[in-house]
């Protein structure tokens, strides 16, 4: 896996000496040495390279990466041009569309999100080709809970989008008054009826952020 650097490898410098990330780095070294395992190596901790810890501004949280082929690049709910856009984010660029009057992007790649500061992290960081949270409970989950603790911490305005009762779960350990959080159903299509769509919460984020002296994001996906 590649290193952290800057400041997230400052704030996060006491997780990777503990016992739990010892196991956590072995499971995870024998996994993409044996089987087929995603993201690639090189990008597991694609969210915190692609955004500073310094430079957050907006937090989204996924649960595990995408595990067909191709599609798992190291952001929640992104995958790399040419490859089909996933339901969930079909949604999410409804959303943008009804909210804010975006154009339907023709690709899924949300690294132009990322660069603006908008951290798309996933709380389970790999998974096995063809198997959904195949890597649930071998200690990612400890990990990405002191990421979220990290930026609790952090006094500026922090705005978190928590899609889905995973997502919202992790709430109960954000206390900062400096943040905005916003809840709303998770925008697969099982859930996206139920209160994603109409939530506004782009729209809500940016004010936000206005409001406190930050950009706004520039949601377009070009």
């Amino acid at each position: 896996m590649a290193a952290l650097s800057g400041a997230w490898a400052e704030a996060l410098g006491g997780e990777f000496k503990k016992e739990y990330y010892r196991r956590l780095y072995e499971t995870v070294r024998k996994e993409y040495n044996e089987r087929l395992i995603y993201p690639p190596s090189d990008r597991v901790f694609a969210a915190m390279q692609l955004t500073p810890l310094e430079k957050v501004r907006v937090v989204i949280l996924g649960q595990d990466p995408y595990h067909e082929p191709g599609q798992a690049q190291g952001l929640c709910f992104s995958v790399p041009e040419g490859v089909k856009i996933p339901p969930s984010l079909v949604n999410i660029y409804q959303e943008l569309h009804d909210d804010l009057g975006c154009d339907i992007p023709q690709h899924g790649n949300l690294t132009h999100w990322a660069e603006q500061g908008v951290l798309l992290l996933n709380t389970i960081l790999t998974v096995r080709a063809h198997a959904a949270f195949s890597h649930k409970g071998i200690g990612w989950e400890q990990f990405t809970d002191a990421i979220i603790e990290v930026l609790d911490k952090v006094d500026r305005p922090i705005v978190f989008l928590l899609w889905g009762s995973p997502a919202q779960k992790k709430s109960e350990m954000l206390h900062n008054p400096a943040h905005l959080i916003l809840k709303a159903p998770h925008p697969s299509p099982l859930s996206a009826y139920r209160g994603f769509f109409g939530c506004r919460h782009f729209s809500r984020c940016n004010a936000f952020l206005e409001e406190h002296g930050e950009a706004a994001i520039d949601w377009q996906i070009r």
